[in-house]
């Protein structure tokens, strides 16, 4: 079974993506009828509630499931089906052919970011699957151990990197032998 980083930037992406096909794809199937006019589709008004349902199903996949690139080409897909079904749609024979453009517009827009977090999703996959490099050959010296040896104890030490010496402190009039506290048992 395959472990999948839920917190990367690129998973985060794709659950946004996710809430936000619920949430077309919800609109979809309740106002389907009313898309289609808006768009001058009317007889595609059960076509726009299909890609609902299928919104929906790909929003679910890529915020239920472990792997969402599967899930996001998905919706890649049907972006290219709802982009054909737009550019029918965009014709000098339909009255509200803007309409049908701004949806085009969303459409691709949307499209744009689902290939942007694929290609994210599978560039987490590849770094992630990648070797650490080994540095076990390496002990962090510029020479071996055995030539560093000792180098340091010749090496001066400037005024400003010594350590002053630390006095204890002692009350004002009173001598090191009354500055210890007697006990009392």
């Amino acid at each position: 079974m395959a472990l999948y980083d839920r917190s990367s930037p690129a998973d985060s992406m794709a659950r946004g993506l996710g809430w936000f096909s619920i949430g077309l794809g919800a609109a979809e199937l309740v106002a389907g009828r009313s898309l289609a006019r808006w768009m001058g589709m009317e007889d595609k008004s059960a076509l726009i509630r299909a890609y609902g349902l299928r919104e929906i199903t790909a929003g679910v996949g890529l915020l239920a499931l472990g792997d969402p690139k599967p899930w996001i080409w998905g919706r890649v897909a049907g972006d290219a089906v709802d982009i054909a079904t737009l550019a029918s749609a965009v014709g000098d024979d339909n009255p509200r052919a803007g309409n049908a453009r701004i949806a085009l517009g969303a459409v691709m827009a949307a499209t744009a970011l689902d290939l942007v977090c694929a290609a994210k999703l599978h560039q987490e996959e590849t770094a992630a699957w990648s070797p650490p490099p080994d540095y076990g050959d390496r002990s962090g010296f510029a020479r071996p151990v055995d030539a560093m040896r000792g180098t340091a104890s010749d090496a001066p030490i400037g005024d400003d990197m010594r350590t002053p010496k630390i006095l204890q402190f002692q009350p004002a009039g009173q001598s090191q032998a009354s500055s210890q506290p007697s006990r009392a048992f």
